[in-house]
């Protein structure tokens, strides 16, 4: 078997970057046979489920405490989420109604429900929501462990080793030791996938959609993962190990390097300062913002405070959050972006109702303003929070000017509710989202009702386009440094710059070093990134 598999590349999607060399450890998850069987007490049967899924939350929320440990509040949520669709009435409805009519045995019914729900979500056009099949498999099947008395799935890695499966729930994910994977190797998955995700946050190299032979691959192989080629090595030759073992010293080096840039300015050649900031989706992740020396937070996606939750946050919870956060970076500029629900960002409480095209419905600023009893308390928050640090606020999905000064009205209408309480506040500076063809257009005139832009490239490639990001099938229809979009950052820096307003990016060009220089030459003032970024960016100015 060995010489049949000696040196064989296989190729995949890369999802985190990043070379390493090591002993395999094969996960063998396929399903196990559920067999179907005869039921003569369905409420029993039912009764057992309710169990199940009592355990099964207990289990997702001790799963979700290790998370939040390891990666950060943020990619945790997943696991929050998934007791809630532990709750989900469509689904336990659809098991119970299989139960009672056709009197077969929980375990099976369970599977056959999972199944169906996943081959739904699966067919979605939506790639966002397609990722979310594997969500449901991996609560189905946790159910039907517990069903079954197996209990909780747990992987004992006695040595650092190359995960290669078929497909890696979220949990299971999670529930390795980090301190020994070395990488991640599946046949199935998606790069949008919450196991993609958090494989990014841990940064592990991983890759997807590698066609592997489950026959021929086995446990104790040596095998070398590239996240930068997008491959994998079974059995890598005496040649393959050195080019290899020598790719991985250069890449130590380069990290060691990186780690002398802490402290350092980040200035080009001839003076010219950029701001490097960093993006957090909760006040856990300003640990790698401060490990990785950002500048500042360019974007703390408020958002999330919504989405791990059944119900609205309160003022005081958003109030300690905001607070905590600014505290925490001293007097370093953190950037809060109002509430951007909607599109593939969806919480039930706040009953938005199915429509045609999410990403271009009521969502962000739009809810916001028709709703200002969601609005009020997140600006009070705000406005609160600002008093101990330097806080400023950022607000998306801007179309108009007229918009703009609905915000302030709305703005002015808390500072008098806070100033009549006697409760103290600061009005920090304001900011909003270029990220409409439509802002783009009218930024000279937006510039002079606002005190910055933060450029979001995400939306604004995706909405200047007309291209689905999230669609794979589009994939080669939008190309990353698309000249459209380029010319429409340069309008924006220039009218605000006429104005005396600074710019900055805070989508995923901005971690682009392909377009740094670009971006430096436009005269693009800051750059918000993930925190694993901030120290290549720095780098790379450096030489420009």
């Amino acid at each position: 078997m060995e010489g049949t598999f000696s040196g064989i590349r296989l190729s995949g999607k890369t999802v985190y970057h990043g070379i390493t060399i090591g002993k395999v450890m094969v996960l063998r998850n396929d399903k196990d046979q559920i067999r179907r069987r005869k039921i003569a007490d369905p409420a029993r049967e039912i009764e057992r489920v309710r169990m199940a899924v009592d355990v099964s939350k207990q289990q997702l929320a001790a799963i979700y405490h290790q998370a939040v440990k390891k990666l950060g509040e943020s990619s945790a949520a997943i696991f929050e989420v998934h007791q809630m669709m532990l709750e989900d009435k469509d689904f336990l409805n659809a098991i119970d109604h299989m139960i009672r009519t056709e009197l077969v045995n929980a375990e099976y019914a369970v599977a056959v429900t999972g199944d169906n729900f996943e081959e739904i979500f699966a067919e979605m056009e939506d790639a966002y929501m397609q990722a979310r099949a594997a969500d449901v498999r991996d609560i189905s099947a946790r159910l039907v462990r517990n069903l079954s008395g197996q209990g909780n799935k747990e992987f004992c890695m006695t040595e650092p080793s190359v995960i290669v499966a078929k497909e890696l729930s979220p949990s299971e994910t999670v529930q390795l030791d980090k301190e020994k994977i070395l990488a991640i190797v599946t046949e199935q998955g998606a790069t949008n996938s919450h196991t993609a995700i958090l494989a990014r946050m841990m940064g592990i190299p991983a890759l997807i959609g590698v066609p592997l032979d489950f026959d021929a691959i086995r446990s104790g192989m040596t095998a070398i993962v590239d996240g930068a080629a997008g491959e994998v090595i079974f059995e890598p030759t005496v040649l393959q190990r050195g080019e290899v073992e020598e790719k991985i010293r250069c890449e130590q080096e380069k990290l060691r390097l990186l780690q002398e840039l802490k402290g350092k300015k980040t200035v080009t050649s001839d003076g010219r300062t950029i701001r490097i900031y960093a993006n957090i989706s909760g006040v856990s992740d300003v640990a790698y913002v401060l490990e990785n020396d950002a500048e500042g937070i360019g974007l703390f996606r408020s958002e999330f405070l919504y989405l791990r939750r059944s119900d609205f946050p309160s003022e005081e919870e958003q109030f300690r959050a905001y607070r905590q956060v600014v505290q925490m970076m001293g007097q370093k500029r953190v950037v809060v972006r109002t509430l951007d629900i909607g599109a593939d960002k969806q919480a039930d409480y706040f009953q938005l109702g199915r429509e045609e095209n999410p990403a271009m419905g009521y969502r962000a600023i739009r809810i916001c303003l028709r709703q200002p009893e969601i609005f009020k308390p997140q600006l009070r928050a705000l406005l609160r929070a600002a008093v101990y640090g330097n806080l400023a606020i950022l607000y998306p999905m801007i179309i108009s000017c007229e918009e703009v000064a609905q915000i302030y009205a709305v703005v002015k209408e808390v500072e008098e509710e806070l100033k009549q309480a006697q409760i103290p506040y600061r009005v920090p500076a304001q900011g909003i989202m270029i990220e409409t063809p439509a802002a783009v257009m009218l930024s000279d005139e937006l510039a002079e009702q606002v005190d910055f832009f933060s450029i979001g490239t995400n939306d604004l490639t995706q909405y200047t386009l007309a291209i689905d990001r999230q669609n794979p099938r589009l994939e080669a229809f939008c190309p990353p440094h698309h000249k459209a979009v380029l010319r429409m950052i340069q309008m924006v820096v220039d009218n605000a710059h006429k104005r005396g307003k600074w710019v900055g990016i805070c989508g995923e060009l901005g971690a682009d070093l392909a377009l740094t220089e670009t971006f430096v030459n436009m005269g693009v003032d800051e750059l918000s990134v993930t925190p694993s970024m901030v120290l290549k960016l720095r780098e790379k100015i450096r030489l420009i």
